[in-house]
């Protein structure tokens, strides 16, 4: 179906991006091959970093035409396999694309390039007063490109919503080569079908994005956070949906099992006592501009919480405090990935439903065999499940693990949630997503990637198979 990148392929994407960003040695192909899902890799042909969107319409034009798939990528934090070449050709790299065009101060507003950092943009738009809430874990590393691609959340989206609800507007070119602006630098648009929106999320298979239009929103001055130790994983979870039915929106509030701790603070530097008995977290973070509203909702979220058995409860209103609290809910992920083989699913359910979901995994974690390490973003019903080979068998975890896969992914819907929170279907995923979607509902999304990339060269073998 594809063809195979030539010496004139080569010769032509030199001439177009200069021949110090077309790269084909083997050091860089093997880098280039994978991403932080799982030990997966696949060896691209040649990689590509253009400057400008004229050059990757260039190359996009010259490979849909020639038949070379294109796989874009950024900074390759994701977890789904969305930026794997798995059918080799060209990766498409945006790490040149790095600039802050402009922040707006007058419109709240930023226009930025793919190949930024999230840490980098939010630090930048914040010394000028303002805030870009999206914190995914990787925010250090990760390209703004990259969590437009996945949608991306983090903490902060549970109080401040996701990476699709700051963006106005988007310049993208499309598999053919085409550039186009899907919306307009405004508020509000009620102007035809809303491309940006289906841009977002559509994890590279439906276009490049090459620059950005952000919305932003105040910064807020003062936060608190607290740390507070169940006893019962479940009883944890249940206390999620009784804090907001008090009336209390916390920014960020987040679950975290008890190996996930324990594993973390092997990981770091972190020194934290644990009470034998203590078998999960909440990190509650409430944050606005006054500092005594914030206590106040603190005392009423202990009030809440005194409902369980709980320990002793950290509070934390100054940043180092802060900080290392959220440096040990942030490393989980990495520690987890430290200490065994591992798959990570990325469920979502309505949060009053997590106490079910939770038990549930636990449950089909016992008749298969395998441990789970339990962690995310309770207050939005985002949980991150490991599961762990630990002792599990090759064959057991080769051959059976895709069964316990989709009893939790069938579990999941069925409490009214999907297969996917953040990380996306991207290739690791695609075999479960007719549990999420019915046929027709798959075949209205193919048939919307077939009108955007009719020769199917852009990110081939994503979401469907």
């Amino acid at each position: 179906m594809y063809s195979k990148v030539s010496s004139k392929d080569i010769n032509y994407f030199k001439s177009i991006v200069g021949a110090n960003y077309v790269l084909t040695n083997n050091e860089i192909i093997k880098e280039y091959s994978h991403d932080e899902t799982e030990d997966l890799s696949f060896l691209p042909e040649v990689v590509i970093k253009p400057l400008k969107t004229k050059e990757i319409s260039e190359i996009l034009g010259y490979c849909n035409k020639n038949q070379i798939p294109v796989t874009p990528c950024g900074a390759r934090t994701g977890l789904s396999g969305g930026s794997l070449p798995i059918h080799a050709g060209v990766v498409l790299s945006t790490e040149r694309l790095n600039k802050i065009t402009e922040i707006d101060t007058n419109n709240s507003q930023a226009t930025v390039e793919p190949g930024v950092i999230n840490q980098v943009f939010k630090d930048a738009v914040q010394e000028k007063g303002l805030f870009y809430p999206p914190d995914p874990a990787s925010q250090g590393s990760c390209f703004l490109g990259g969590n437009l691609a996945e949608n991306a959340g983090g903490p902060k989206a549970l109080k401040y919503g996701v990476t699709k609800d700051y963006v106005l507007n988007l310049e993208v070119v499309l598999p053919t080569g085409e550039i186009i602006w899907t919306g307009a630098n405004v508020l509000k648009n009620s102007t035809g079908y809303n491309l940006t929106q289906l841009l977002v999320g559509s994890e590279g298979t439906l276009g490049i994005i090459t620059c950005i239009v952000f919305k932003l929103i105040p910064l807020p001055q003062k936060s608190i956070t607290l740390l507070i130790p169940f006893k019962s994983a479940e009883d944890a979870c249940k206390a999620v949906s009784l804090i907001f039915m008090a009336g209390i929106t916390p920014c960020a509030l987040e679950f975290i099992e008890r190996d996930a701790i324990d594993w973390a603070l092997k990981y770091s530097d972190i020194k934290l006592d644990i009470e034998d008995d203590i078998n999960a977290h909440l990190l509650v973070e409430v944050d606005g501009n006054d500092i005594e509203a914030l206590y106040v909702d603190c005392e009423n979220i202990q009030e809440v919480v005194s409902k369980f058995e709980c320990g002793e409860i950290t509070l934390a209103d100054n940043d180092s405090h802060k900080d290392m609290l959220w440096k040990l809910r942030r490393s989980v992920a990495e520690a987890v990935k430290s200490n065994s083989t591992y798959k990570e699913e990325d469920t979502v359910v309505p949060r009053a439903e997590l106490p079910k979901l939770l038990k549930g995994v636990k449950e089909i974690g016992k008749n298969y065999g395998f441990n789970s390490v339990c962690y995310g973003h309770a207050g939005d019903g985002n949980l991150h499940i490991n599961i762990i080979k630990g002792e599990m068998s090759d064959d057991k975890w080769n051959n059976d693990l895709t069964k316990a896969i989709k009893e939790i992914f069938k579990l999941t819907v069925g409490l009214g949630g999907t297969i996917s929170g953040e990380h996306g279907i991207g290739y690791v995923q695609k075999d479960y997503i007719d549990i999420a979607f019915s046929k027709k509902e798959i075949e209205l999304q193919k048939q919307i990637k077939n009108i955007f990339d009719p020769n199917n060269i852009l990110n081939p073998g994503k979401i469907f198979n």
